[in-house]
């Protein structure tokens, strides 16, 4: 993790990291499996007695595929480009890559945390997260790969740091 392991501060240690699921790759799959049917279809027109109807085919079929490589590489560089991370002293969100955006949340600032998760996403083990900060900020985190163990180490960490503040 690079902008985490360089943002660490003296004493804090790293205890759970997470990731954005690959659901976030939806749009380049389905627009991929629609080129890939136009190939299939047009490879059939090919063998058969329809050489024009094939040839525009061809074309839109290569056509869309130009769109599942834009999504495939927006969703790539998102993913690389995000680290989710719980410290011994703090919650760490950056997304970006150029435009970096980061959330850093000490644990006494936190007030609690909810996951929203879908059907869809329960099925897979995806969901949103959301930080409720003091103050009434909430950060959302979407798209995260398992939200509720996310959930539960950032819990244990804070409950940690608590008790350690406390003694």
């Amino acid at each position: 993790m690079g902008y985490v392991d360089k943002n660490m501060m003296e004493g804090e240690v790293l205890y759970a990291s997470g990731r954005l699921h690959w659901i976030i790759f939806s749009k380049a799959i389905a627009f991929s499996a629609a080129a890939a049917v136009l190939l299939l279809f047009a490879l059939a027109l090919h063998m058969g007695e329809n050489q024009d109807t094939a040839q525009g085919t061809f074309t839109l079929g290569f056509i869309s595929l130009l769109p599942a490589i834009w999504y495939g590489i927006e969703a790539l560089i998102r993913r690389q480009s995000t680290e989710l991370a719980v410290t011994s002293k703090r919650v760490i969100a950056k997304f970006g890559f150029i435009r970096r955006s980061t959330i850093e949340i000490n644990h006494s600032k936190v007030e609690s945390f909810h996951v929203d998760q879908s059907v869809l996403g329960r099925m897979l083990g995806f969901g949103t997260l959301n930080i409720n900060g003091t103050g009434g900020g909430i950060t959302p985190i979407p798209n995260i790969t398992d939200p509720l163990g996310f959930r539960r180490r950032a819990i244990e960490a804070i409950d940690d740091s608590q008790k350690r503040s406390s003694t």
